[in-house]
């Protein structure tokens, strides 16, 4: 009868093990969720504009304009600009006249005549604005005549700047090491002291002469607002609770943030006073540590969803408000935040704690309210990055409804990108952008930190006319624009480029006179704007104005095919509950990422379309050329400074450099991807072609950049991780054919052995295996009187074929796999022996039964190997669901059953109830062993040491977010994994210990 049961419980055993397997494939495949679609990228048509000769201003005889400091300021501003020019022609007087209308009304009419012009504003900013647009044309060689007799407004009244590279020391060491990723700009690191007096006033000095330079060229840019980083360093808490509830009076904290009222303060006030408007910007949650303290010993943590959490901050902002009246509010960031962003070494900090919606309207409730009070403004910026409830409400219209529908306070502005993500090109328009019952303003970004940090020629006009016209025209809402001239990114892994300061920083200037400008009149040709600001920083010789448009005109297409695979950056992809930005092949800003997910995944959704993602190389590198050869064919003397000419080539040839190894890179891993998915000999020899020109053209790009701050060198660590491996491929596959083999030879023997061959050496070896795999129950029955040879082949080839089998898997490159894969497996044996040796029973009919099912189940694994080796693998699981659904199901039944293998034969031995706490203590076992080393590594080093060993996710990854965070893995998984393996142990032990109590009630009865 038990030999009748026995196929029933096989078969009802292997149908739960699939079942589970189905179980695990589904959620598995619903988790990475791998799938695009196509999206509505805005195409770009770039050309020059007409040629035409620049207009030399004529000499202002006499300025009469009424006495103030932004009048005074715009006036010199004309004076410098006409000053400035090689020479004047002709004469002109300017009268300016204010009205009594609003101060802040910005429009004006230009009247008079051509030589007796006449500024009418009803205001004193329209006042300063015109004379203001005078000293731009003049600048950039306009007529100043050309809105004679016509009445000038900005569309968008709001235009803010950020902070430019105030405050930002050049030292090229610091960008020549190009492996900081911190976001901080470490601007007045200098000025900024660790003790007590906390200020270095000389260099403050020099910052506060650098910042006035800056208020002065935005305002002339046509700006009037700027962000500022910062808010928790000037405030001292003191009306929270009894004024010393967070601080107390010897703090530090308190002197530091007084010191810094009164050093930045009057800097700020310059700002404000000449009509900028100030806000504040910081992340959401900012912290120190004793605020820190304060928060969780009041609310128990950080309750964010909590009204009264927020107090603190708001009396915070009522404190800030009343010590310095002349800042406007405060823009909140909740989508980024930790240590990137912090500056090391400084009790300033940040924590990404606003995730819920709850937490998000709690906070902009008590913050509006405040603002309503103190007649303050709080601009929310909606950006984030996917990470809880609210990590798409950036680009999902349902979740910014869910987030802001009913907080509609007019003293409240929502700040969104331009792009259905980050800075990127092919990208739709934010259509989030145009709903809402909010303010809104619009950011663009000058410096775009993920195409090089603006050291490419890079013309974004067109784009941003494009935006501006579609969101203006869909939502009365718009009212103004916030452009990134300098931030983004992190400031030292990119080319050396500030603002004013550094570097060939007039290129991505042009963007933010673009932004600006466009803000103002979105009908106006980008086309002009790009020649005006090439007469204003290059030349004001035609041709050579006209080969500097033309060569911009072709920057996009060298930007969006160079840096970009067309194909697959033209659709939106999502994975892992987010949509990943449309390069990922560099990940991110210089990383050339070398991880088989997002290369296979590149190539998956290129494939119908890969001799066009292919040909994007060359294309991108002809039009490289073609802008060379139009800088190169002016005359260096039609320069304003022909070092600037010099500069131009240079940045070319980097730019050609650099485009010449991403097109031999982007060719070698598209076909190789090709060849792990035809097996075509065809597309390895291309990929192998391919190999050889990227490692000779990055050599070349290596050799010439590493160490140059201005033009620094890609990171090529991560490509370089994926090369190696994909070099181990067709070896690896070569491999795994000789170890199944192998592996099959030795299955076949022990079946063989059955049929009377069992003398042969090692032969009840194999037998036993074979037969304790397949019928545990008769683990005890083969293993009887094995002899020494058999004995230590039962432990040696279920051991040798694991190893070499992982081995294969990680290319042998991975040590850390193979000490957690391999290292499970010993202490889940161990522990199964140590309890079989506490009830004395022989080890080797389990030892068989472990050992023969996991032959199969390496078996399986040496298959799936065998095409392609371990880059075939993982680009089946990467890009075939129901090739991985297939294999998940079978390898997880199939590691099921090396448990249930073991159990049986245990059972045999001990009964069905200590198998089963021997089991459930051996795999607490491993859990708790495993988990406490990896805890005590921390998490998020040791997923990152695995991570870039398997190249599996991009290297970057861990750099700049974190594994931990942009998977959403909690921090304290690996302690949580410890603790449940340790309850394991202690049930499984109970479980396995003899319960003799019950046996001799049960003799008694």
């Amino acid at each position: 009868m038990t030999q009748t049961r026995r196929p029933v419980l096989v078969g009802i055993s292997l149908a739960v093990l699939l079942a589970l397997g189905v179980g695990v494939a589904f959620v598995l495949g619903d988790e990475l969720g791998i799938r695009s679609e196509p999206a509505d990228v805005p195409s770009e048509t770039l050309v020059a504009a007409p040629e035409t000769p620049a207009v030399g201003p004529p000499a202002f005889t006499r300025i009469s304009a009424p006495a103030s400091a932004r009048l005074d300021l715009a006036v010199s501003e004309l004076d410098d600009a006409v000053a400035e020019a090689d020479a004047t022609d002709g004469a002109v007087t300017l009268d300016v006249s204010v009205g009594d209308g609003p101060a802040d009304d910005e429009s004006y009419s230009l009247e008079g005549t051509a030589d007796a012009l006449r500024i009418v504003a009803a205001g004193e900013a329209g006042a300063v604005r015109g004379v203001y647009d005078l000293a731009a044309a003049v600048r950039d060689r306009r007529s100043i005549t050309e809105h004679l007799g016509e009445t000038v407004d900005s569309r968008l009244d709001f235009r803010m700047a950020d902070l430019g590279a105030v405050g930002v020391t050049v030292d090229e060491a610091e960008w020549a090491e190009g492996d900081d990723y911190s976001h901080n700009s470490k601007a007045f690191a200098d000025v900024i002291l660790a003790e007590a007096p906390y200020i270095d006033e000389t260099a403050l000095e020099a910052s506060r002469i650098e910042f006035e330079e800056y208020v002065q060229h935005v305002l002339a840019e046509g700006y009037n607002a700027i962000a500022i980083p910062g808010f928790i360093e000037y405030l001292t808490f003191d009306r929270v609770g009894d004024g010393d509830d967070v601080y107390g009076a010897d703090d530090t904290h308190v002197a530091r943030a007084l010191a810094m009222q009164e050093a930045f303060g009057p800097m700020w006030q310059y700002a404000h006073d000449l009509g900028l408007d100030v806000y504040f910007r910081t992340d959401m949650l900012m912290l120190t540590t004793p605020l820190e303290e304060y928060l969780e010993a009041e609310f128990g943590g950080l309750a964010t969803e909590d009204p009264a959490f927020w107090d603190v901050y708001a009396a915070g902002l009522d404190e800030l408000y009343a010590a310095m009246p002349y800042v406007d509010g405060v823009l909140i960031r909740i989508g980024e935040a930790g240590r990137v962003y912090d500056l090391p070494g400084w009790d300033y900090y940040s924590e990404l704690a606003v995730t819920t919606v709850d937490a998000v309207r709690a906070m902009l409730t008590a913050f509006t309210g405040q603002a309503e009070a103190a007649d303050r403004e709080v601009i929310f910026r909606t950006w984030s990055v996917g990470v809880g409830a609210v990590g798409d409400m950036h680009t999902n219209a349902d979740s910014y409804r869910a987030v802001l529908d009913g907080i509609e306070s007019e003293q409240l502005i929502v700040s969104t990108k331009y792009t259905l993500g980050d800075f990127y090109s092919h990208l739709p328009l934010n259509d989030t952008l145009e709903i809402g019952e909010q303010r809104r303003i619009v950011e663009f970004q000058s410096r775009r930190e993920f195409e090089n940090f603006g050291a490419f020629p890079n013309d974004l006009g067109v784009l941003y006319q494009q935006a501006l016209q579609r969101f203006i025209a869909a939502n009365p809402r718009v009212e103004g624009i916030w452009t990134w001239t300098q931030d983004g990114g992190p400031w030292r892994a990119g080319p050396l480029s500030l603002e004013l300061k550094a570097g060939f920083w007039q290129l991505p200037e042009l963007n933010t006179e673009l932004a600006v400008r466009l803000a103002r009149d979105p009908d106006a040709d980008p086309a002009a704007i790009t020649a005006d600001w090439a007469r204003r920083w290059f030349s004001d010789d035609p041709a050579t104005v006209d080969a500097i448009g033309r060569a911009m005109a072709d920057s996009r297409t060298a930007i969006t095919d160079g840096l970009y695979i067309g194909p697959f950056a033209d659709r939106r992809v999502f994975a892992i509950g987010l949509e990943p930005p449309p390069m990922m092949w560099i990940f991110e800003w210089d990383i050339v990422t070398g991880d088989s997910a997002v290369l296979d995944v590149i190539y998956e959704v290129s494939r119908g379309r890969l001799d066009e993602a292919i040909e994007g190389g060359p294309r991108a590198l002809a039009a490289v050329e073609r802008m060379r050869a139009e800088i190169e064919a002016t005359d260096a003397a039609s320069w304003h400074d022909p070092a600037l000419r010099d500069e131009f080539l240079a940045t070319l040839d980097y730019q050609a450099s650099t485009y010449a190894f991403l097109a031999d890179y982007r060719t070698m891993f598209l076909k190789h991807a090709e060849w792990h998915d035809t097996h075509s000999g065809e597309a390895y020899e291309a990929w192998d072609a391919a190999r050889l020109a990227y490692r000779a053209s990055a050599a070349e790009h290596e050799a010439a950049y590493s160490g140059d701050p201005y033009h620094p060198a890609y990171n090529l660590t991560a490509a370089e991780l994926g090369v190696d491996r994909a070099e181990r491929d067709l070896p690896m596959a070569w491999a795994a054919r000789i170890t199944l083999l192998l592996l099959a030879a030795w299955l076949a023997y022990g079946i063989a052995a059955g049929y009377g061959r069992a003398k042969w050496p090692g032969a009840r070896a194999a037998r036993a295996m074979w037969v304790a795999a397949t019928r545990p129950w008769r683990a005890v029955e083969v293993t009887r009187d094995l002899g020494r040879l058999d004995r230590a082949l039962l432990v040696a080839v279920p051991a040798v074929f694991l190893a070499a089998s992982r081995g294969i898997q990680t290319w042998f490159l991975a040590a850390s796999h193979l000490i957690v894969t391999l290292g499970s497996w010993l202490v889940f044996a161990i522990a199964v022996l140590l309890l079989l040796r506490l009830a004395r029973r022989p080890a080797w009919p389990v030892l068989a039964a472990i050992g023969g099912a996991a032959v199969l189940r390496i078996g399986l694994l040496l298959a799936v190997l065998t095409p392609t080796g371990p880059g075939g693998y993982w680009f089946e699981f990467w890009t075939d669901p129901l090739a991985r659904s297939i294999y998940v199901t079978i390898a997880f039944a199939a590691f099921g059953w090396v448990i249930v293998a073991a159990g049986w034969a245990l059972a045999v031995q001990l009964g069905a109830r200590r198998a089963l706490g021997a089991l459930v203590a051996a795999v607490g076992a491993v859990l708790a062993v495993f988990g406490a080393f990896i805890a005590t590594l921390g998490l998020e080093s040791a997923l990152t040491t695995w991570n870039d060993e398997m190249a599996l996710l991009p290297w970057g990854l861990s750099r700049i977010l974190g594994i931990t965070v942009y998977l959403d893995i909690p921090a304290d998984t690996a302690w949580v994994a410890a603790a449940a393996g340790v309850v394991l142990v202690v049930v499984g032990v109970l479980l396995a210990l003899p319960w003799r109590h019950r046996s001799r009630a049960a003799a008694v009865a």
